[in-house]
């Protein structure tokens, strides 16, 4: 298989991710915290950028390039997903209470302190209503992301692909 054909499947990949989500919004009524928003845009950047390393399918430099910049965004979104995991970790009563909305945020304050205030945590963060095998959905996406930042790195750093 080459970089071009991994880098597709990458991108098939946070197709499905993020199909799930909308599915699990809209039809399952699960709505979304703040930083399960956050897991989302990291899915999704993952996701542009696989699509873009299938598009330019880069000699060896540019598929490095690309490798480098899909781990980051996939450590990124694993640190947000693990930062999630222990705020529903915490013992009931320990969270602070829901608080304004990302729209809202987003409207009123600027985008650091968005960021900060969403990762600090609230009240709809911890609640856990969606378990499979055990593991809440933060759980899954963490999952996703390492499996999908080693895809990038087999498929855009290793030296066998880039052969091809």
């Amino acid at each position: 298989m080459g970089r071009r054909t991994a880098n597709l499947l990458g991108f098939l990949a946070c197709v499905a991710l993020m199909a799930y989500a909308l599915y699990s919004e809209h039809i399952l009524g699960l709505e979304p915290c703040p930083l399960c928003i956050f897991q989302r845009v990291a899915v999704i950047a993952v996701g542009v950028l696989f699509l873009i390393a299938t598009i330019h399918n880069p000699a060896r430099r540019g598929s490095l390039f690309y490798g480098a910049l899909i781990l980051i965004a996939a450590l990124t979104g694993i640190g947000i997903a693990a930062r999630h995991l222990w705020i529903q970790a915490q013992p009931p009563g320990t969270v602070a209470a829901c608080g304004a909305g990302l729209d809202y945020m987003m409207e009123i304050l600027p985008l650091r302190e968005v960021i900060a205030t969403v990762l600090t945590g609230s009240g709809e963060c911890g609640t856990v209503n969606w378990r499979f095998l055990g593991l809440a959905m933060p759980g899954w996406v963490l999952i996703a992301l390492v499996v999908l930042g080693a895809w990038a790195v087999l498929a855009n750093l290793t030296e066998r692909l880039n052969r091809r």
